[in-house]
């Protein structure tokens, strides 16, 4: 357990996931209801919207306006995703969204002409077009991702040596535009991965990138999710993305019970029983969880918004009883 971390930075990406996956339709001012409620439990980044084609993407359709209808809150930075040149210029558009600039590549080109209609080499070319376009903009790029890093419904198993290499490329085109990446996204795009195989993809990037800093994007499907997120803290892995109440899920992932990204309370109740700080207040989490459940209209599949914290547990129960 030596390897622990202190303190864990967690990316809230339940409204972008959610909104991108739920039927619908969702009332602009319930998304954004859900985002407030978020924005006041010590939740440091959340991600509201992705700007894609509405026909693609029907919910979100209204990510303009969701955006629009915000109100800043302190200490909490508001993102957005986007995949081309016009979903940045969206995101440009709105003084309420920190503007950070990333790259992504896929360990799957299978999954990646699903995904987004490109093969390999021209989604290389797209990124650097995008790093090109991001310099010329004055945004940062501070992020790099790799999709289906532990296995993909449509190639199955991902060779640890291979998201070792697409490690390489995204640092190399980076450095090759003059950025440096703060830190790499592995992504379990599709829930292939076990407690094993994040310890060893984890542990073979870092014995090729051993000051690189990473984060893990886990989905749940496979019910693996926290026992995963419980894998990567045992590597050292401090930044997580995850997603309030386990909303959301891939569109594109072809499989009917595609969950959604681990589940936000959960994983900050994990962390608050490891003594490992995650400046959330659990208690408000749970209370935006709820609000989750209402937004969709449907149950969720969080435990902790059911079960409650064991803090607030410890507070009603008398010693020895």
């Amino acid at each position: 357990m030596s390897d622990l971390p202190r303190t864990v930075r967690i990316n809230e990406e339940g409204p972008r996931e959610g909104f991108q996956f739920e039927r619908g339709p969702i009332p602009t001012a319930r998304k954004i209801e859900l985002i407030e409620a978020l924005s006041v439990t010590g939740l440091k980044q959340i991600q509201v919207v992705s700007f894609v084609p509405p026909q693609n993407v029907p919910g979100m359709a209204d990510a303009d306006d969701v955006v629009a209808g915000l109100t800043r809150r302190p200490g909490v930075d508001y993102t957005a995703l986007w995949l081309n040149e016009k979903g940045l210029q969206r995101a440009l558009g709105h003084d309420v969204l920190r503007i950070v600039g990333s790259i992504g590549l896929c360990c799957s080109a299978a999954f990646l002409a699903r995904n987004q209609k490109r093969t390999m080499h021209e989604n290389l070319q797209a990124q650097r077009a995008m790093l090109a376009r991001c310099r010329e903009l004055g945004v940062p790029v501070t992020r790099g991702s790799l999709m289906a890093a532990f296995g993909c419904n449509f190639e199955g198993n991902i060779a640890p040596a291979r998201v070792v290499e697409q490690v390489g490329q995204l640092l190399e085109l980076a450095e090759g535009a003059g950025e440096r990446l703060e830190f790499v996204s592995l992504a379990d795009t599709m829930a292939w991965a076990t407690p094993r195989s994040i310890q060893q993809v984890v542990g073979a990037v870092r014995e090729r990138f051993p000051a690189l800093r990473l984060s893990l994007h886990l989905h749940d499907t496979r019910g693996m999710g926290i026992a995963n997120a419980f894998a990567g803290l045992q590597m050292g892995v401090d930044r997580y993305d995850a997603a309030v109440a386990g909303l959301g899920g891939c569109p594109f992932a072809a499989h009917r019970g595609a969950a959604g990204n681990v589940c936000t309370e959960d994983l900050v109740l994990m962390c608050e029983e490891m003594g490992i700080d995650t400046g959330i207040d659990l208690e408000r989490l749970i209370e935006a969880a709820v609000v989750a459940e209402s937004v969709v209209g449907h149950p969720l599949p969080g435990a902790v918004k059911t079960g409650g914290s064991l803090r607030a547990l410890r507070t009603r129960v008398r010693p020895g009883a």
